[in-house]
């Protein structure tokens, strides 16, 4: 007998699923459809981010031909996901140089926010390397090696104002252990820096020079500081 029940109640499950779809469909409604979002409440990728960006560079865009083109680049590279949207795997990096306020930081932001409005997903973080020193800085009750891994691993990095912070072996080491791993792995990285790409060895270390070199499409931005001298 509890054979016999057992199998007849996928019978039972199938007629009643078939008679609420009959009902569905008789009120105009799709039984195989989803969930409805409403579209005002719809939040885009982008709009997320605008909330981890700086409030001054919340309206930044990638204007720089080669910025562009490196958005271009990582977007055509970008897999898609399980949910159908593209996410960056591998990618080139970029390297931006030029004097105070021509718009490093403007361009970097410009190029995460263009990447964004392209549809690319992106799990991302931005430092300057001052602010990365601090952050990584032994002290009690702090993870720095897990901060360095979520650094060093991140899909894209912003690493902002490279060689200017006060530098030591242990800055060197820092800087080496996390531009080695995205070297290595191909990640895209953003860094920007005051100093002129030949200074730039004396400021970082031969290892990592060596490696930005290998890595990196440079772009030279040029111009007065746009912050002494805003544009009319």
């Amino acid at each position: 007998m509890t054979t016999a029940t057992t199998s007849r109640e996928p019978q039972r499950i199938n007629t009643v699923a078939a008679r609420l779809d009959s009902i569905l469909v008789n009120r105009g409604i799709d039984p195989t459809a989803g969930p409805t979002e409403d579209p005002s409440e719809r939040v885009t990728a982008l709009e997320l981010a605008e909330g981890r960006i700086p409030p001054r560079y919340r309206g930044a865009l990638a204007g720089h031909r080669q910025v562009a083109s490196w958005v271009d680049e990582v977007t055509h590279e970008a897999r898609p996901g399980p949910s159908g949207t593209r996410g960056i795997a591998l990618g080139p990096s970029l390297l931006i140089a030029g004097p105070t306020g021509t718009g490093k930081t403007h361009q970097a932001y410009g190029a995460v926010r263009s990447l964004l409005t392209a549809g690319v997903r992106l799990r991302w973080e931005a430092a300057t390397t001052a602010d990365l020193y601090a952050r990584l800085r032994p002290r009690a009750g702090h993870d720095a090696e897990r901060d360095l891994a979520t650094l060093s691993r991140c899909p894209l990095l912003i690493l902002d104002d490279l060689g200017a912070a006060k530098q030591s072996e242990w800055t060197e080491e820092i800087t080496y252990r996390l531009i080695n791993h995205r070297y290595t792995h191909l990640l895209p990285t953003l860094l920007t820096t005051n100093l002129p790409t030949a200074a730039l060895r004396d400021a970082v270390g031969d290892r990592v020079a060596s490696r930005l070199a290998e890595m990196t499409t440079t772009v030279v931005l040029t111009g007065a500081d746009r912050r002494r001298h805003p544009a009319p």
